[in-house]
């Protein structure tokens, strides 16, 4: 029997989690996976394993996208991509708290949208509850150090506060809805959260900035009548950018080899 044609893939961002991506796609650590080609708004010169093109390019070249360069990728491309007939893997799901694009990302083929849970678990475990009925509660605490949350919108009053915390300091409060749009790289657990419970207005997101967070951390709690669940994640945070964590590339390239067809996995 013939092996299946491998997924030609091409990268949307060379960054910090691009980088690791692209890596192990290039050393073929991926089975049914090939990179074909990276997308970055810099010029990558021979940094890249592979061809620097356009989006447009790209799709002539792939059938499968990887967005690992933040949200705007995903509202500017996202539609185009799934129109051209190519299937699109997004990591920053920050995006898709928005209804009307989530909406026209669903509608749109013959590409297939996928998303990846990036630096939390559980969320298979939270989708599986929902099947059973409507959860009563469900919050996440995001603790991050203090420089990786300022924002341009944050006043002065907040900004001093931060950068002068001895200790652990809210930043804001609000649903997987409004957190995402105001912290586009810091919050997409989030919005996977919201993608796993169904309803982003259901999740209270609490965004903590805390000096001595050598971790990242998130703190999931849930609960409804078939039971409660709770689960913490802490991370390192990665090196070169730590608004991400370090673990975030690996889950990307997790959903890649199931995209590709590995067998013997949980899914």
């Amino acid at each position: 029997m013939s092996s299946p044609t491998p997924r030609r893939v091409g990268l949307i961002g060379w960054g910090a989690i691009g980088r690791v991506v692209g890596g192990a796609l290039a050393a073929g650590e991926i089975p049914g996976a090939e990179l074909v080609c990276v997308v970055d708004n810099r010029p990558l010169g021979d940094s890249a394993p592979v061809p620097q093109y356009t989006v447009e390019q790209a799709l002539d070249h792939c059938d499968l996208i990887v967005e690992a360069a933040g949200q705007g990728v995903v509202r500017e491309w996202g539609e185009a991509i799934l129109a051209s007939g190519t299937d699109l893997l997004v990591a920053s799901t920050g995006a898709l708290t928005d209804d009307d694009l989530a909406k026209r990302l669903l509608h749109t083929g013959p590409g297939r949208v996928y998303f990846t849970g990036g630096a939390v678990g559980g969320l298979d475990l939270l989708q599986a509850v929902r099947a059973m009925g409507p959860l009563d509660t469900v919050r996440l605490t995001t603790t991050k150090l203090p420089s990786t949350l300022e924002q341009p919108w944050m006043d002065e009053e907040l900004l001093a506060r931060m950068r002068s915390a001895g200790g652990p300091v809210e930043v804001m409060a609000g649903t997987a809805r409004d957190v995402p749009a105001k912290f586009p790289k810091s919050t997409n657990v989030a919005a996977s959260v919201a993608l796993a419970v169904g309803d982003p207005d259901a999740v209270r997101v609490r965004v903590v900035a805390d000096p001595a967070a050598r971790h990242t951390s998130h703190v999931i709690e849930a609960s409804g009548a078939h039971g409660s669940y709770r689960f913490e994640v802490r991370h390192l945070p990665d090196a070169a950018n730590p608004a991400t964590s370090q673990v975030v590339p690996y889950a990307v390239l997790r959903s890649l080899a199931a995209l590709a067809g590995r067998t013997g996995q949980i899914l």
